[in-house]
């Protein structure tokens, strides 16, 4: 497998080439980025559909049903790292390391994190409308339950909680994005995006673009929350988190850890 100081430098590459999408227009970025949040949440209804098909599971053992959620929901970022799309969560790391060898600027840091973040929110709510709500998905009375209750869950935290979920969640799913890295082959990129999603998924963390799905599909689904309640009491601490996570404890932290051969 590639040494941790091999991963650094080929984090190093790909986030200069994320850097440098910002030349090739603002058209290609949005519509990887639009990918990305669709392959999200297509991870998020599938976390559901294994998660809540057994009745009552969810009552009598709560554990197994996050233990399925989590089995289900790394189909998204393994789509994402497989078909090279864009997803802000993990571009929080990836540009770092480029970043700091200064292959990349401050401007393209930020012009690539906010052109994605738009980008993926465009594509997971594009997926829960067309694939999710108008294809009857949430005529299942169980589907709807749990994702109403879920998202109520999700703006009924602490703020302060809902960010240091926030910070849990991307420091695994950027985790996994290293571990994808370590390995060459197919299968050893899937299973290292695996593990660590599976985890953040099970301990119930926060992650930003997962939340663009969860958040209007229980909406949809008879959550009575406001759209400023899903992007006050969610969205915005648990995107702070995520930066955090991301950019620190993976980005910066390993980069300086093992710094990429030359």
């Amino acid at each position: 497998m590639n040494s941790p100081q091999e991963i650094t430098r080929l984090a190093t590459e790909a986030g200069a080439r994320k850097a440098g999408l910002a030349h090739a227009g603002i058209g290609k970025l949005l519509f990887l980025a639009g990918l990305a949040g669709a392959f999200i949440a297509l991870g998020g209804m599938l976390s559901i559909a294994f998660g809540y098909s057994w009745p009552g599971l969810a009552e009598v053992a709560p554990g197994w049903c996050k233990a399925l959620m989590g089995i289900a929901f790394p189909i998204g970022l393994i789509l994402v790292v497989v078909l090279g799309a864009e997803l802000f969560t993990g571009n929080n790391a990836m540009l770092i390391p480029a970043f700091m060898s200064r292959r990349a600027t401050v401007g393209q840091v930020l012009w690539n994190w906010t052109v994605v973040y738009v980008g993926n929110f465009l594509g997971a709510i594009a997926f829960v409308f067309l694939l999710v709500y108008w294809c009857g998905l949430l005529d299942n009375p169980s589907y709807a339950k749990a994702l109403a209750g879920i998202a109520q869950a999700k703006v009924s935290m602490p703020w302060i909680m809902v960010m240091l979920k926030g910070i849990g969640a991307n420091w695994l799913v950027c985790l996994a994005l290293w571990l994808a890295m370590a390995g060459t082959s197919l299968l050893e990129k899937a299973f290292g995006c695996w593990l660590p999603v599976m985890a953040f998924v099970a301990l119930g963390f926060e992650h930003s673009i997962a939340n663009m799905f969860f958040l209007p599909a229980g909406m949809l689904s008879g959550a009575e929350i406001t759209v400023w309640q899903a992007i006050w009491d969610n969205l915005i601490p648990a995107t702070i988190g995520n930066i955090l996570g991301g950019a620190l404890l993976v980005g910066t932290l390993h980069s300086r850890l093992y710094p990429a051969k030359r």
